[in-house]
């Protein structure tokens, strides 16, 4: 999506909560915001470590989000997290297929106590691994994974 405005937009009334551009304690941390982008791939070292996020610049044509053609660019990245939010994961064509992560009897991916699925340096928490829940709880999970324990 583009960069929000600092005001409110005409077309988002109250009590339309308005798309304001923010800057919180997390985003004074550091790092760099960028808007209307879409990443296409994600590269790696021959030890299947994560180094480059691909990403082109997109816009909005028809109702869609749209590749600009010449855009293509890559930033470095250690590691990547991915907020899946509360629709699932995408299973055809996605990660889930892609990696061969085993789901469990509810449909989300499987995973053990250590938040590790089948694949080996693969972990979930979060809605995908444990299904529709609060935001908390996808925070303290992936803190938990990060630390590769149950949290106990």
């Amino acid at each position: 999506m583009p960069r929000p405005g600092d005001e409110r937009n005409a077309n988002q009334p109250w009590p339309t909560f308005p798309m304001l551009y923010k800057v919180t304690s997390a985003h004074e941390e550091g790092g760099e915001r960028v808007y209307s982008v879409s990443t296409t791939h994600f590269e790696g070292d021959e030890d299947g470590n994560v180094q480059w996020l691909h990403l082109t610049e997109v816009e909005f044509i028809d109702g869609k989000l749209t590749p600009k053609p010449g855009t293509e660019r890559k930033i470095p990245a250690q590691l990547v997290t991915l907020a899946m939010g509360f629709t699932g994961t995408d299973r055809e064509n996605g990660l889930v297929d892609q990696f061969g992560l085993e789901l469990d009897e509810r449909g989300n991916i499987a995973r053990d106590a250590d938040f590790q699925t089948n694949v080996p340096g693969v972990f979930v928490a979060g809605d995908a691994g444990r299904g529709q829940s609060l935001i908390v709880w996808a925070i303290a999970e992936g803190r938990s994974a990060a630390r590769g324990t149950t949290g106990s």
